[in-house]
């Protein structure tokens, strides 16, 4: 059925001994869908796929799969294909009895397997590797070899625990495009595990933004990025500028925001968080929407334009990251450097765009 859910999670949590990695986790993936766990080391998402997968129990909470409770079914009673950080392939095996294993072990009859591996072998370019053994494979070789054993089993669901890691910064943008086409190709359910924002935001139809345990947030890729629930979100999906100010009043489609030193913005009502008229709030500019001018620049009509000094750069290339001192305040603008780079010491006019900002809760204090 179109849009059916794949996997539910029904109030999972995880205990061990004293310390909650879960807590009470609800969520729905439709099937067909590429859904990320997005979070630093330690916020629970490898926890996340390790109980849906069945390598751990939940201490509450049940796991649904395709329609079927599998909270206390072992992990080779749930037809499912995982790929793990470090590809955790049998050494001693050809490519072909790699990939076959899975096979022999559903006692797929033998005239049937040849079949199944090269087709799988086909679908991840490497047709003609069966003969070989890992170690004479490269890292991103290997990797694709290992994704064509957990699919040549046909899954429910095809789990990827940080697949990517340990290839080179070429290589895995690479991959995450070939991982990207296999999945629609197949249009089989995926969930992905990274630490990596622009790996989840590159390949995912939703991501689910995890930290200490709980969910933070969940939605597809541009509304995660340009509207985020809360400040945490906001710092983890990319270079975050957070500056604090006072809400005023609403004209319906925009939200009037104080910023002291600074002046006004005026925020699209959408991207508020229903935050209240005279509630303190973050303001989210995200760098790449922080424009840098020369000083003498003529200001913008729609937009505030701040002088600032640069206090550092950070070079990438097309592209660099400026730190730049405005109004007592350092932000963060990741500007094309085309004809004229800036340099440290030189006088900025800064430009804000009330249309590209949104409002977060302020952060707890300590």
């Amino acid at each position: 059925m179109a849009n059916s859910s794949a996997v539910q999670l029904n109030g999972i949590v995880k205990r061990f001994g004293g310390l909650t990695a879960v807590h009470r986790m609800d969520l729905d993936i439709e099937e067909g869908s590429f859904v990320t766990l997005l979070g630093p080391s330690g916020c629970g998402k490898t926890t996340t796929l390790r109980m849906i997968a069945g390598l751990l129990e939940p201490s509450e909470g049940e796991i649904v799969i395709k329609g079927r409770s599998v909270t206390h079914t072992p992990i080779h009673k749930r037809n499912l294909g995982i790929v793990f950080q470090n590809y955790a392939l049998f050494p001693h095996k050809t490519i072909f009895d790699n990939v076959a294993f899975g096979l022999r072990y559903r006692d797929v009859p033998r005239g049937e397997i040849a079949g199944k591996v090269a087709r799988a072998l086909e679908l991840v370019q490497l047709p003609d590797m069966g003969d070989r053994f890992p170690r004479q494979l490269s890292g991103g070789q290997q990797q694709r070899i290992a994704l064509a054993r957990a699919i040549v089993i046909e899954p429910d669901v095809l789990l990827l625990d940080e697949p990517l890691s340990a290839l080179d910064a070429n290589l895995r943008e690479d991959m995450r495009v070939e991982l990207k086409r296999i999945q629609v190709h197949l249009g089989i359910t995926t969930i992905f595990v990274t630490h990596d924002q622009s790996e989840a935001l590159a390949m995912s139809d939703r991501i689910v933004v995890m930290s200490k345990g709980h969910v933070e947030q969940v939605g597809a890729p541009e509304e995660v990025y340009r509207s985020p629930k809360s400040a945490f979100v906001a710092r983890f999906l990319g270079n975050a500028n957070l500056v604090e100010g006072r809400v005023g009043k609403s004209s319906g489609e925009t939200v009037s925001v104080a910023v002291e030193g600074i002046g006004e913005l005026l925020v699209p009502a959408s991207r508020s968080r229903g935050i209240g008229e005279g509630a303190a709030a973050s303001i989210v500019v995200r760098a790449e929407k922080l424009f840098l001018g020369a000083e003498d620049d003529t200001p913008h009509a729609d937009a505030l334009s701040l002088p600032g000094e640069v206090t550092a750069v950070d070079y990438q290339g097309q592209a660099a990251r400026y730190f730049v001192e405005v109004a007592g305040r350092t932000l963060q603008a990741l500007n094309p450097i085309e004809e004229r780079p800036f340099r440290r010491g030189d006088r900025v006019n800064a430009v804000i765009r009330g249309r590209d900002c949104a409002l977060v809760p302020l952060e707890d204090r300590p």
